[in-house]
């Protein structure tokens, strides 16, 4: 893409109206709500505060919203229940969000969905853009620095520091300005269908959950080699989620994945060896050894198996076991990523990578562009990309020609 001109970075240090103070009752969101609603046309910039490296649960603790005609709003999502007032009136506008899949499933917890959506990340990627946070996208477009020294903080805590409030406001003060200009540069690389294909996606897909629904996902998992040191990991794990549901913690601060990982791997040796593989204060060791031993004393009909099956098999595992499939992938994976440098774009935005290894693994030969444009779509493509990537994938296979053998 064509780079603008430079200009001077100026240090965005404050909300240009001041800071407002945190909405904790009913009454002052109503007023916000009523002067918003002045404007009925005007889009929301919105974001949400969590604690997903504290608390186990994916809520907002400080909801941020703007509009030219109410100003910032900061609201304390603990103090009151979301009135239908601002629930109808946000199920009205188009929401400006950056990086929306972070924010939209707390959110739609407290019953709050947009009409309409403009991921300022999303547009940064079909723009191809180096940089797509938000600080990076702000100075790029605006020329302004928003410093980000709070995106991991503990914004469950009560009160929030007033450092950390200015934070959450400065989020939200220019998320508008950014969205008008991404929208023009989209429209004119024609870009601007595909950024409202991937927009309503994101805004009607499915919520994924905000943690790992699967033991599987532990770090480090790939250390352990026997069906014992797993079983023991997949008991250790659902106690470990279990509490952390209970407490209301991040997982790893109840015990951090290579901790458990290390101690899994020393349980079919015996208690001594598991207690030694854990942090010295970690607190009953004995309960989290009987825990473990649940897993390891399974008969063996019940112990896991090495690798989880699925469909197509992972992809890590196809040079070894199916080379034929791992070579025509990366013949297809090169077509795909030549594109996407064409339409500068990153090659993950242009197609998803499981959905293309799933269609590879498919297909030894090309079924002809219609029939892989249906493919995709019924895989979950959006129509930009099918109508993109079909004549490249129908290409590909035609000219693919497998290795000879040895």
């Amino acid at each position: 893409m064509t780079v603008p001109d430079a200009r001077p970075v100026t240090a965005l240090k404050a909300p240009r109206d001041g800071l407002v103070p945190v909405i904790d009752r009913i009454q002052p969101l109503l007023a916000w709500c009523e002067a918003a609603a002045t404007a009925p046309v005007e889009a929301v910039a919105v974001d949400a505060e969590r604690a997903s490296s504290y608390r186990y649960s994916n809520r907002a603790y400080l909801i941020q919203l703007r509009t030219e005609a109410a100003g910032t709003a900061l609201i304390d999502p603990l103090a009151f229940t979301m009135p239908g007032t601002l629930r109808d009136l946000l199920a009205e506008r188009e929401w400006v969000l950056h990086a929306a899949d972070q924010d939209l499933p707390s959110l739609a917890e407290l019953g709050l969905r947009p009409a309409a959506l403009f991921d300022t990340e999303l547009a940064a990627r079909l723009l191809g853009m180096d940089r797509v946070g938000l600080g990076a996208v702000v100075e790029e477009t605006l020329g302004l620095h928003l410093a980000k020294e709070h995106s991991a903080a503990d914004w469950s805590r009560r009160p929030l520091p007033e450092g950390w409030l200015t934070y959450a406001a400065l989020d939200v003060e220019v998320l508008v300005e950014v969205r008008d200009l991404l929208a023009e540069r989209l429209a004119e690389a024609g870009k601007d269908e595909w950024a409202r294909q991937e927009f309503e996606h994101e805004r009607t897909r499915e919520l994924s959950a905000p943690r790992s629904a699967s033991w599987r996902g532990l770090h480090g998992l790939g250390g352990l080699r026997t069906a014992r040191q797993l079983a023991a990991a997949r008991e250790m794990w659902s106690r470990r989620d279990a509490l952390a549901s209970e407490q209301d913690l991040s997982p790893h601060r109840i015990l951090r994945d290579k901790d458990l990982v290390a101690a899994a791997k020393e349980a079919p040796r015996g208690r001594e060896a598991f207690e030694r593989a854990l942090p010295s204060r970690t607190p009953k060791k004995d309960q989290w050894w009987q825990v473990a031993r649940t897993g390891i004393d399974l008969p063996p009909a019940h112990l896991p198996e090495r690798t989880e099956r699925s469909y197509p098999p992972p992809h890590k595992l196809w040079s070894k076991k199916h080379p034929e499939v791992w070579d025509r992938y990366q013949a297809v994976r090169s077509a795909i990523g030549d594109r996407a440098e064409d339409l500068e774009l990153p090659t993950e935005n242009l197609l998803q990578p499981a959905l293309l290894r799933h269609w590879v693994w498919e297909h030894a030969t090309s079924p002809g562009e219609a029939l892989i444009v249906e493919e995709l779509l019924a895989l979950g493509a959006r129509p930009w990309q099918a109508e993109q990537t079909a004549p490249v994938l129908a290409r590909a296979l035609e000219e693919y020609v497998p290795p000879a053998a040895d």
